[in-house]
Parts: C-alpha cells; sequence; structure tokens
C-alpha cells in the first residue's frame, strides 16, 4: 500500500499550520493543537528548518516561521526532504538486490514510480496549504 508515513504527515500539517500563522509558532503549539507526541514534532520542526524551509528562531518566545514560497516548492522535493529518496520498491534507489538482474517487474514497477514521482513533482506545497 502506498502511504504517506507519519513524519511527513507531521511535517505536512506544520508547514500548514504555520504558514496559516503570521507569527512565530512553537512546536508544543502545534503539538498539542494536533495531537502529535511533542518530541516528534520538535525532530520535524528541526529537520524542516535544517532543509532550509523553516527559520527557527530561538529563545523564550522563539519558534519557527516559513522562510521559503510553497508555491515554488514540489511535493516530491518537500517529501524527500524529510524521507529520503521515494520509491515503490527499494530496488529503485538501493543497488543491492540479489534478484535485480533476473527480477521480471522491475521495468514496469519503474514506469509506475516515474510516473508517480512526476505527479508529486507537479503538485506544489501551497496546494497542500491551502
Amino acid at each position: 500500500m502506498l502511504k504517506i508515513t507519519k513524519k511527513t504527515e507531521y511535517a505536512l500539517i506544520a508547514i500548514r499550520h504555520i504558514e496559516d500563522n503570521n507569527q512565530l509558532v512553537s512546536s508544543k503549539e502545534i503539538a498539542n493543537k494536533y495531537s502529535i507526541p511533542r518530541e516528534l514534532m520538535a525532530k520535524t520542526l528541526q529537520l524542516m528548518a535544517k532543509a532550509g524551509y523553516l527559520k527557527a528562531v530561538k529563545g523564550p518566545k522563539g519558534g519557527y516561521k516559513s522562510q521559503v514560497s510553497l508555491d515554488k516548492i514540489s511535493l516530491r522535493e518537500f517529501m524527500e526532504s524529510i524521507e529520503g529518496p521515494l520509491a515503490l520498491i527499494d530496488c529503485h534507489i538501493n543497488d543491492d538486490c540479489a534478484q535485480f538482474d533476473a527480477c521480471s517487474i522491475k521495468e514496469p514497477i519503474k514506469r509506475i514510480n516515474n510516473n508517480l514521482l512526476n505527479f508529486l513533482d507537479n503538485i506544489s506545497l501551497v496546494e497542500i496549504t491551502k
């Protein structure tokens, strides 16, 4: 089953919440509002800041704010910055499959994977945060 991971789901929730607020937003605020484990939200926001999507402001009144224009970021780019390379099956991102040379489904799966990646390339984050 194709599924967005919790990590990506929480990152999407966070970016939308931050976009909806024109002020600094804390990880605690987002975690409490959406019933997300606080530690996981803090790590997710740190990862998003490291990727350049958010600006982190330290201090007692600190928090996070958006640092990029979401219409310039594809859903694929965002997801890969959170999760790493996306693929339907591991052999399309790792070269260590013992059955790779004899595999009868690698080419059809590769086409499907490429179509999925192209689809995600054509969805901007602004479409998710509307």
